[in-house]
C-alpha cells in the first residue's frame, strides 16, 4: 500500500511538472497552429451549413409541404 502511494505522489509530481514546463513554453507555435485549426474548422463549418440550408430548401422543405397538403387532402 505505501509503494501504491509512492508511485501515485510521483505520477502527480510529474505531471505538475510537466504542466509548469508548458505553461513556461514561451515559443509561438502553437499559437499558429490553433489559429489554422480553427479557421478550417470554421470554413467547413460555414460549408457544411450552407450545404445543408441548400438540402433543406430546395428538397426537403417541398416535399414536406406537399406530403402534409396530401395527408389533409379529405377531399382525394
Amino acid at each position: 500500500m505505501r509503494n501504491m502511494m509512492k508511485k501515485a505522489a510521483q505520477n502527480v509530481k510529474a505531471v505538475a511538472v510537466r504542466a509548469g514546463m508548458l505553461m513556461k513554453d514561451t515559443k509561438g507555435e502553437n499559437y499558429v497552429d490553433t489559429a489554422v485549426k480553427i479557421l478550417i474548422a470554421v470554413v467547413l463549418g460555414a460549408l457544411l451549413l450552407a450545404g445543408l440550408y441548400a438540402l433543406f430548401g430546395d428538397v426537403v422543405m417541398p416535399t414536406l409541404t406537399q406530403r402534409i397538403q396530401d395527408m389533409f387532402n379529405y377531399a382525394g
